[in-house]
């Protein structure tokens, strides 16, 4: 088969190494005898997973101690609603500067809170 190479926003092309190791690893990460998608979020691995994750980040950004590193679920879009929803608090005022078909979909999202 050949190579496919996508250019598209979102997910990009992963070198082949990259991904012959997560095949090799979906079903038994480093001997656990279970995949990443299987583990609790509790467990002693996954907790090894995420901290490596973190402690990777930080050195990759020059992130400092006093930041917290918050790995979440979805995409920018689905920030533009988390953002207001969880800063906003009793204040119920943004500004936002509207620059572009991005800032629109943000400034919508955020008038659900405002």
């Amino acid at each position: 088969m050949s190579a496919i190479y996508n250019f598209s926003a979102g997910p990009a092309v992963l070198p082949r190494a990259v991904l012959e190791q997560a095949r090799d690893e979906l079903l038994d990460w480093h001997g656990t005898g279970m995949s990443v998608m299987e583990m609790s979020h509790r467990s002693k691995e996954y907790l090894s997973i995420a901290g490596q994750a973190e402690a990777d980040l930080r050195e990759l950004l020059a992130i400092p101690d006093n930041y917290r590193v918050l790995f979440l679920q979805g995409g920018a879009t689905s920030q533009f609603a988390m953002v207001p929803m969880n800063l906003l608090r009793e204040k119920r005022q943004a500004d936002y500067v509207n620059t572009g078909a991005w800032s629109k979909k943000a400034i919508a999202e955020a008038r659900r809170y405002c």
